[in-house]
């Protein structure tokens, strides 16, 4: 059936407001910026007005203190004033501007490094504020840092005598000049910027105008200005945020996904009499809600996510059953080749006793194979696709999808996502992480999403015991584990994580290997394996590996998900302070799957404070989320699960980690706005509407029959 679409632009970024923003303004057209300043801006991301107004200080110095030139300390940075009296310039070596002020007091000898141009604008007679390092050789000296030069009555500094704002700046844009570029964009532009929030909102939640806290996060009076400035600031940008999720979430629920699924309803308990173990609470709960879902004429957007080993592979699986149960086809996404074929093989073993038809669908398949799976799906001869991106194609369709699954989600960005959604009309959508995510993201990142959490581990799992070594331990490390598998047990080896590129990572793994093999395990049966190895290849080596035939599988961080070996207890990760905690957390996942005790130990030469906090963070924590929260305080959110991925604006000021009282209070006001006023279209409310469609930038798609 030919369907038309038509867009409906729910809090959408390509929405551009027919009057002219001062924000939209370029950069280059502030008031000494110019194009190559520009270009400079643009290094740290800084392309408009808006980018510099928002481009807040990471932190404060404060500078208003001006102490008597008397009464400076050598061996501190501080800040005085005084009146030229003289000048000199030493051009022997590095060159020096030095100026000795005076304020009645006593006499500075002010240095300045490499800057030939003061000559110009520094006199005898100038009245001057200096800041920096105080030392005493012989006279009184300071290496100036940064200086104010003052005339007549002038009180209005900007680089000192002040609570300094210090920028995130880049090579060639100093601070100073970063500084003096911000403040020109306020002065130009401040008065111009549209007031967000209503009288009301303000009022109720005590928060500065937003012209004057723009003014307050860079120049504050005060270091609680400043801090009354981030919270109005952060505000906006949480409140924009929920709003955007919510009126999204609102968009999709009134589509009709036109997908009516046929059935027993006996679907459920034909696929849990299939399993060789029981689901535990937490599954059948998912399950319970997946299958609400599936049923309503709205499409599914749900999130699943859990600790590794929770079990989200089968609560995936049932959920693409009851989907073919009812007469659709279903598709899953993962993020590389290995996963997706280890995905395959899972499906295929708990899907075809049912009779459902399993097909994979990579970029790495020969040419004949993609083709005839193609042609399969095309006319509803495969009832679940597994694959990676390749499902994205032009040449891959779909007779009926009805269920789309995407497997690790995070890595995927919100276009891909969308593009698979593409080949369907509105199918239900599951998405899965295996990273924990705290509540404060999840209400930022899913606020859209209905969300599950696999909050149980099956039963009888056995412990694992992590244990942190330095490389000199290496040779003692391998004699234990050579000990361990003489008494039966399986071993998993990772070679260090290589990131420039995967034939790297891949030849790494192979000397590792050989070398192993050679030195140490001589004779061990041992295995490697590796992302660049062929599909076949891949599953002999596992199924050597899970019948017990290979003791000790040398693999690249390939394994760290979808590898599931109840028999493997030991794990030896190779450099390990090259990995994220969230990775470690994922590749220790893949021991303690079995009821015996398993151990996982980390070669580190905890060479830095941030190795040496991962390194402690793993060997007494186990909890999946807990090590999700270290994760994000150690890098930050936008690092983890950046914005962009979802489709949501960057957060520019507000930090959902710090400011979870400020998103409580936005995500409150968001649902009371759009209970009063569903499109943000009443006068008070109408600057923030705009705001929410200009800030968000992904479009809901509604097909119409």
């Amino acid at each position: 059936m030919a369907t038309s679409r038509r867009t409906v632009a729910v809090a959408a970024g390509q929405v551009r407001s027919t009057s002219r923003s001062p924000l939209d303004v370029p950069a280059q057209y502030v008031k000494g910026v110019g194009p190559a300043r520009a270009v400079q801006l643009a290094r740290l991301g800084l392309h408009t007005v808006e980018d510099l107004l928002y481009h807040a200080p990471h932190r404060y110095e404060d500078r208003s203190h001006l102490a008597s030139i008397a009464s400076l300390v050598p061996g501190q940075k501080q800040t005085t004033e005084g009146v030229v009296l003289a000048l000199s310039e030493k051009r022997h070596g590095a060159y020096q501007f030095v100026a000795a002020l005076s304020d009645n007091t006593a006499v500075l000898q002010a240095i300045w490094f490499g800057q030939r141009y003061l000559r110009r604008v520094i006199r005898r007679g100038t009245r001057l504020i200096v800041h920096g390092k105080v030392e005493r050789a012989g006279r009184l000296q300071m290496m100036v840092e940064e200086f104010e030069i003052l005339t007549g009555d002038d009180t209005d500094t900007l680089h000192t005598g002040r609570i300094v704002p210090m920028h995130p700046a880049t090579e060639g844009l100093s601070a100073r000049v970063l500084r003096t570029i911000i403040a020109q964009a306020l002065s130009q532009y401040r008065d111009g910027v549209p007031e967000v929030l209503s009288p009301a909102i303000r009022h109720r939640h005590d928060l500065l105008p937003l012209g004057e806290a723009l003014r307050a996060i860079h120049f504050p009076r005060s270091l609680p200005e400043a801090d009354a400035a981030h919270q109005r600031l952060a505000f906006d940008e949480l409140l924009i945020l929920q709003l955007g999720v919510l009126m999204r979430r609102q968009a999709l629920q009134t589509i009709d996904k036109g997908v009516r699924y046929a059935g027993d309803g006996d679907l459920l308990h034909r696929f849990i009499s299939v399993l060789p173990y029981p689901p535990t609470r937490a599954q059948r709960r998912v399950l319970d809600e997946i299958a609400a879902d599936l049923r309503r004429p709205a499409p599914m957007n749900r999130l699943l996510h859990g600790d590794v080993g929770s079990g989200k592979t089968v609560v995936a699986a049932a959920a693409l059953w009851l989907c073919v149960g009812g007469g659709y086809q279903g598709a899953l996404m993962a993020p590389t080749e290995i996963l997706a074929e280890q995905h395959y093989l899972t499906f295929r073993r708990l899907l075809a006793p049912l009779g459902v038809r399993v097909g994979l669908v990579t970029g790495g398949a020969a040419k004949r194979e993609r083709e005839h799976v193609r042609d399969a799906l095309r006319a509803g001869d495969v009832d679940v696709a597994i694959g990676t991106h390749a499902l994205l194609e032009e040449g891959v369709t779909f007779g009926r999808l009805g269920l789309v699954v995407v497997d690790e989600q995070h890595k995927f960005g919100v276009t891909q996502r969308a593009t698979l959604r593409r080949k369907g009309f509105h199918p239900d959508v599951l998405v899965m992480t295996a990273t924990p995510i705290p509540r404060t993201l999840s209400m930022t990142l899913y606020g859209d999403l209905d969300v599950s959490v696999l909050d149980e581990m099956p039963p009888g799992r056995g412990a694992v015991r992590t244990y942190v070594r330095g490389p000199e331990k290496r040779p003692e490390v391998y004699a234990w584990v050579r000990e361990q598998v003489g008494s039966g047990r399986q071993a998993y080896i990772v070679c260090p994580l290589i990131e420039e590129s995967e034939k790297l990572q891949v030849e790494a793994a192979v000397r590792l290997a050989e070398r192993l093999g050679e030195e140490v395990f001589r004779d061990v049966p041992l295995s490697v394996l590796h992302g660049r190895m062929r599909p076949e290849e891949k599953e002999q080596v596992m199924d050597a590996f899970r019948g017990g035939t290979t003791k000790i599988l040398v693999a690249t961080p390939v394994i760290e998900v979808g590898i599931d070996v109840p028999q493997a207890t030991i794990m030896v990760i190779e450099d390990a302070d090259r990995f994220g905690l969230a990775q470690l957390h994922q590749l220790r996942g893949r021991i303690g799957r079995g009821t015996g005790a398993s151990h996982c130990i980390l070669l580190s030469s905890l060479a830095t404070d941030a190795a040496r906090e991962r390194m402690e963070t793993m060997a007494h924590t186990h909890d999946g989320f807990v090590v999700a929260q270290r994760d994000l305080e150690l890098r930050g959110p936008g690092e983890i699960l950046g914005t962009r991925q979802h489709g949501l604006p960057d957060l520019r000021i507000a930090d959902p980690l710090a400011d979870v009282a400020i998103l409580e209070l936005a995500r409150d006001e968001a649902r009371r706005l759009l209970a009063d006023d569903p499109g943000l279209t009443r006068r008070e409310d109408a600057v923030l509407g705009r705001q929410v469609r200009r800030r968000f930038v992904v479009r809901t798609t509604v097909a119409v029959g």
